[in-house]
């Protein structure tokens, strides 16, 4: 450290101004430490602003309550537990639903809104203000393994709500006294001994240095933006959409892999398929070779990843009478290609192995004439006998506005990576001897969070303003050896 002159000093320097570093930085400012979160864009948000806003939160919050529905946090954990696995991180996990009622009333403390109403339909993102959803608890087999009651918590937005939920947090920091650095890279740590005491950073060409009395939080996003990274630990990813803001390239994660810290779970990842949910329930979906494979009311990310690993590619298959019983606003404009009068024509358009759609539909029919899907376990209400004429949707085309989808098929998959730096509890940085990195925190996507193979809308965000709160509170309470 001894040529290193510091530009700035400080108690705390947060690295990355989305969820987690927000959190971070309002939790460290209101434990009395002096703050200052470089953000590399022109602005904070990150990805948290272009995501969908919800929130994971349950154990019996307001919304919850108002909308008639009891929790508490064991049954919380049960779902979760099942939902993020196989090899969730159960410590974690255990905080993280224990703490959830306490975490919701944070985020209204920090000017999120929320309607006390349901919205209770299978979809994406809701088109309503409503602020709660559900999110698979409703669904088999997570219906036999906790009590279905929805946890999808959403501001008071119409659509997509990420920039809603970041405006308060953003603005909340700012309350606390936090300091901003926008267009501000970091690009190495600084480290005196074994211990980090700062950072150093590129602003519009020019090399800053800043001094962190207390530590350092990483909070820079994952690493679907970086091919290198993903085809050494997440290839399932490569040729597939990103759902990022473009600067999700594990720079944080490297940041900390090149003081020793270890990393964990590289190899995780969520999956988006672009099939409309509401479509799915009224009919079913196939894979290439004309089969179901899993009951369609269960939660988009969960029929997201299951055809993820299917022989593709797959196909939204509806009979009119389904079709047409689909509010005008759950379509998202999706109009199908494909259409005829019989399933053996649809299968020679689809290009499906002969007779394989009229033994798939047989065989469901016969189970919907008793009211049960008797493969999968579709809920009953919305099991019924199919009949032609018949339509597919291919989800490959995705979404797009005009009525219409696109014309240039692409994967139909979009994702973004779970794994990342392995911390505490507290969001200290594990080294690869098992000890604390000594200074460095973490929070949000650049580690490994409470996820293991599963994912659940919002718990991204989730468990990003939670640990990253429990990060800025452990880094504001410590005192640097130098």
């Amino acid at each position: 450290m001894a040529d290193v002159e510091f530009d700035h000093e400080v108690d705390v320097v947060v690295v990355g101004f989305g969820c987690a570093g927000a959190a971070a930085a309002q939790a460290a400012a209101l434990a009395g430490a002096s703050v200052v979160v470089l953000e590399r864009a022109s602005g904070p948000g990150g990805s948290s602003a272009q995501s969908g806003g919800e929130l994971y939160l349950g154990g019996g919050t307001a919304v919850q309550q108002a909308c008639g529905f009891a929790d508490d946090a064991d049954n919380m954990f049960a779902y979760l537990a099942s939902a993020l696995g196989p090899n969730a991180d159960l410590d974690k996990l255990r905080l993280y639903c224990d703490g959830s009622v306490e975490h919701f009333e944070w985020f209204r403390e920090c000017g999120v809104e929320f309607t006390e109403s349901l919205y209770d339909a299978p979809t994406w993102m809701p088109p309503t203000q409503d602020g709660l959803m559900w999110l698979g608890e409703n669904a088999w087999p997570y219906t036999e393994q906790a009590r279905p009651v929805p946890r999808g918590h959403r501001p008071s937005t119409e659509g997509w709500a990420g920039h809603t939920v970041m405006a308060a947090l953003v603005a909340a920091a700012g309350s606390a006294g936090v300091e901003t650095h926008v267009d501000t890279r970091a690009t190495s740590l600084v480290v005196d001994g074994d211990e980090v005491v700062g950072v150093v950073a590129r602003k519009f060409g020019e090399s800053v240095s800043y001094r962190a009395r207390n530590g350092v939080v990483l909070t820079t996003g994952g690493f679907v933006d970086n091919e290198d990274m993903l085809a050494d630990h997440a290839p399932a990813l490569l040729g597939h959409g990103k759902v990022s803001d473009g600067l999700d390239d594990g720079s944080g994660i490297a940041l900390g892999q090149s003081v020793g810290g270890a990393i964990r779970r590289m190899a995780s990842i969520e999956v988006a398929y672009t099939a409309l949910p509401a479509m799915l329930v009224r009919g079913m979906l196939v894979n290439g070779l004309g089969q179901r494979f899993i009951n369609e009311d269960a939660y988009p990310g969960v029929f997201s990843h299951a055809a993820f690993h299917q022989p593709g590619p797959c196909w939204a298959i509806v009979d009119e009478a389904g079709l047409e019983s689909i509010p005008e606003q759950d379509l998202w404009g999706v109009r199908p290609q494909h259409a005829a009068e019989t399933l053996a024509e649809l299968e020679i358009d689809l290009g499906l192995p002969i007779g394989s759609l009229e033994a798939t539909v047989g065989l469901y029919n016969r189970h919907a004439a008793d009211g049960v899907d008797g493969l999968f376990h579709k809920n009953p209400k919305w099991v019924r006998t199919l009949e032609g004429p018949w339509a597919a949707v291919d989800p490959r085309l995705g979404f797009a506005p005009a009525g219409r989808t696109g014309q240039t098929p692409g994967s139909g998959f979009s994702g973004f990576t779970l794994g990342g730096l392995r911390t505490s509890v507290d969001g200290e940085v594990i080294s690869l001897a098992g000890a604390p990195v000594p200074g460095l925190f973490a929070a949000g996507r650049a580690t490994s969070g409470i996820h293991g193979d599963g994912y659940v809308s919002g718990t991204s965000l989730g468990d990003g303003t939670f640990f990253g709160r429990r990060a800025g509170r452990t880094v504001a309470s410590r005192t640097g050896s130098c």
